[in-house]
């Protein structure tokens, strides 16, 4: 039995067709809808997987679809050709993470067999397709359990940077996440490790290529290059659609950046940022000289900025490829400070007002200082005299 799997994102095809394989059924991939009636006439598969949300543009006229060229089109517009124009009646289930009930309704008046909604495990998803074409064979090798595997609503990429973390990179945990989460891929960036990094990545990339990926910098170019690199590498890609990054040691979880995305997601904000604000009283009460150094910073950048942001410096944060588009093409000034950059830049395009509204400072529920991470007094200073950089070339 054939199976046509339809979406933009690669990680959601290669999730779905690995799963489908398993269960022993022939699939075929397609990234848009025009491509996808093609195949179909073809292939003439059993089943039809579609997402509603591809964004595209018809290349020419399709009268029979009442589409012209220039139009954007949908999963929806699959299905009018299969039901309406075809006039075959073979089951098209429609996956996708639109809650449009209209756009439901209208998917079931054209004679979709079941709409599954995102976020959606992999074992639902092949015990749905089992009871609408009935149960294959199944491959001896595939071994892999599908429950809690999760195809998400969004595709995120995920940019880690990475300097001599050879024996701190908690390895086990990224593969995990992976493995549960398919709509997430994470690109380790080696910032020119001089220990062996760059091994313990390929490593831990080893049967995770689809999810995992290494952008290696020969040279140490400090933590605002690696980040800028590694962010328009993956906003080269169609698929993602928003891009972050999260620092290697986990000092931010997973569970922490996740709601990361679903803050931005289901918003108008373009870019939200991780604050310890919260969390970091406990850690630095004891220090009393870190706590006033710390205090004087945040106070310099806040009227650096000129917006009220308690906590610029969390290596968490997840944007829109708009701002990856707009405020990454240029090397930052500094090593360090590049969030702060990032606003600057974001101020002169989209006005001081404007930027206030697009980004979201979120307090993480859990957030740990790990050992190597903390700045030194000298460091501390030198943060004061950029800051004052920034203030001056961004004026």
């Amino acid at each position: 039995m054939k199976i046509l799997i339809v979406d933009d994102q690669e990680l959601v095809l290669l999730s779905l067709e690995k799963c489908l394989t398993d269960l022993g059924y022939e699939v075929i991939n397609s990234h848009n809808v025009f491509d996808a009636i093609e195949k179909y006439d073809l292939f003439s598969p059993s089943l039809v997987i579609a997402d509603i949300n591809m964004p595209g543009l018809a290349e020419k006229d399709y009268p029979e679809l009442e589409i012209i060229k220039g139009q954007e089109t949908s999963g929806l517009d699959i299905v009018r050709y299969i039901k309406k124009i075809k006039k075959q009646d073979i089951p098209v289930v429609i996956l996708s993470g639109n809650n449009d009930e209209d756009i439901i309704l209208k998917g079931f008046d054209l004679g979709v067999s079941d709409y599954m909604k995102k976020p959606l495990s992999l074992s639902e998803i092949g015990a749905r397709v089992k009871r609408l074409i009935g149960a294959r064979e199944q491959k001896t090798e595939a071994v892999v359990d599908n429950k809690n595997r999760l195809i998400q609503n969004n595709c995120i990429g995920v940019v880690i940077p990475c300097y001599n973390e050879e024996k701190r990179l908690l390895g086990a945990d990224f593969r995990k996440f992976v493995h549960k989460n398919l709509g997430y891929h994470l690109c380790f960036v080696n910032d020119g490790s001089k220990d062996k990094t760059l091994e313990v990545l390929q490593e831990l990339r080893e049967g995770k290529e689809d999810y995992i990926s290494i952008y290696d910098c020969p040279q140490n170019g400090g933590k605002a290059e690696a980040v800028r690199l590694g962010m328009l590498h993956l906003a080269k890609q169609s698929q993602f659609d928003y891009i972050g990054f999260l620092d290697a040691d986990l000092s931010t979880n997973f569970e922490d950046f996740d709601d990361l995305v679903n803050t931005i997601a289901n918003s108008n904000y373009k870019i939200v940022s991780g604050s310890r604000i919260n969390r970091m009283g406990a850690d630095i009460a004891k220090e009393s000289a870190r706590k006033i150094i710390s205090q004087t910073i945040n106070f310099i950048i806040r009227k650096t900025l000129g917006m009220d942001f308690k906590d610029t410096q969390c290596g968490a944060k997840i944007m829109s490829k708009e701002i990856v588009d707009k405020t990454f093409q240029k090397k930052f000034l500094t090593k360090w400070l590049f969030d702060v950059e990032i606003f600057m830049r974001m101020k002169k395009i989209y006005g001081a007002e404007e930027t206030k509204k697009l980004v979201c400072e979120k307090p993480l529920n859990r957030w740990v200082h790990m050992d190597g991470s903390k700045l030194s007094f000298r460091d501390s200073f030198k943060i004061v005299f950029q800051i004052g950089q920034i203030a001056f070339y961004y004026k």
